[in-house]
């Protein structure tokens, strides 16, 4: 924001889409189908629009993600994306054990019936606009992996800065179009969508579901915060408890912002406040606020599994687990993007057979976006139980070694 100016105060992302259901299910049940077959009209275009900036972002954000990766402190970079993957993977991998166990008990036959019956009451807009992506998604994303991985490999060495500094600039203008066009009509395109299911009679057996969901998502964000403090704080001799009464300004600021990089600065000082050195909280906070995404992992693992559930369609580990290995990677492309990571993932949806333009693909991203700010929080908050384990490492071997 620039001094001087004064600040715009609206509504937040999740009101907006709180309304916007409100509003969609409220069409569905009470106004005549032709106000339902319009909202689906503007829902189809704005689904078109978003399939045709995926690829793109994908390419921008995952590029400079692996691009930006590299520029880092050798060892002290490997160790901390090692871990940093490995939290994540562990985190989706309990959140799909913990929901494979319990989710089943609410999502019955019932549900899936009447989700599956709504396939006998079809309703469509009146007129659709195809736009072709310039790229297929998983074209994208081998595009973006071998951009990231040459840049990050030859940048100031056999080439300049030129390609990084056009990606940079290509990211900037993407994130411009998430931020100005992609999230304030999002509200409308989910509108849409429960709008839509409202009229087929399955929102809700869908919302009887998704409440439970949310409170299990809670608790494992809480579960996950107190074996990782308990860990850090068993390998580092610091005690868990005072290490999570410490992060605490960082968890709420996460919620209250719904940003990993505005909580860089309060997150540094709750690590300052758990005694982590200067040079490693400088380094690893920013750092793994673009590359530790536990938090959100844990989100999207229950999001896709319930909505799976939902749908009766297969949801074994072995097709879930695919899925969270790609996802760990591909979430440092999703910082600095309003909703980034549902977006992130949502190329990877048709991995667990969700197809890309479907009614069932705009649910995740609405039960996800919901619950946002719970998942960001769980990410920075992680991030400083994993500064503790990269202190001890860079004082116990990288910087003994120096002396030495």
């Amino acid at each position: 924001m620039v001094e001087g100016k004064k600040s715009k105060k609206g509504l937040g992302l999740v009101p907006r889409l709180i309304i916007a259901i409100t509003i969609g299910i409220l069409v569905g049940m009470y106004c005549p189908s032709f106000v339902t077959s319009i909202l689906i009209t503007a829902s189809d275009l704005f689904k078109e629009f978003l399939m045709f900036i995926i690829p793109l972002m994908i390419v921008a954000f995952v590029t400079m993600g692996i691009a930006d990766l590299s520029q880092g402190a050798g060892k002290l970079l490997a160790f901390t994306a090692a871990i940093s993957y490995a939290s994540t993977l562990l985190a989706g991998s309990a959140s799909y054990a913990v929901s494979s166990k319990f989710f089943p008990s609410f999502v019955n036959e019932g549900v899936v019936a009447k989700v599956a019956s709504a396939c006998d009451k079809v309703i469509d807009g009146y007129f659709s606009l195809t736009i072709t992506p310039l790229l297929e998604t998983t074209s994208a994303v081998v595009l973006a992996f071998v951009l990231g991985v040459c840049i990050s490999a030859m940048r100031g060495k056999e080439i300049g800065d030129t390609l990084y500094n056009v990606i940079k600039d290509f990211s900037k203008i993407i994130t411009k179009v998430l931020g100005r066009v992609i999230i304030p009509i999002l509200p409308l395109y989910i509108c849409g969508t429960f709008a839509k299911m409202t009229y087929q009679g399955t929102t809700f057996a869908i919302m009887s579901v998704l409440w439970k969901v949310f409170v299990i998502v809670i608790l494992l964000h809480l579960i996950y915060l107190i074996v990782a403090f308990t860990f850090a704080g068993l390998m580092t001799k610091r005690n868990p408890i005072t290490m999570m009464k410490n992060q605490i300004p960082g968890y709420l600021t996460a919620i209250g912002t719904q940003s990993s990089a505005a909580t860089i600065p309060v997150n540094i000082k709750c690590a300052e406040s758990n005694g982590i050195s200067e040079e490693i909280r400088n380094f690893v906070v920013p750092l793994c606020a673009n590359i530790h995404m536990a938090g959100s992992m844990i989100t999207i693992t229950c999001c896709v599994t319930a909505t799976l559930l939902i749908y009766g369609m297969p949801h074994g580990f072995l097709t879930l687990f695919p899925f969270i290995c790609v996802l760990g990677i591909a979430l440092v492309a999703s910082p600095g993007a309003p909703g980034g990571s549902i977006f992130t993932a949502t190329p990877f949806f048709p991995i667990v057979g969700i197809p890309l333009a479907s009614d069932i693909a705009s649910l995740l991203q609405a039960m996800y976006i919901a619950q946002d700010s719970f998942g960001t929080a769980c990410n920075v908050s992680g991030d400083n139980a994993i500064s503790a384990l990269v202190d001890m490492f860079y004082h116990k071997y990288i910087k003994k070694d120096k002396k030495s």
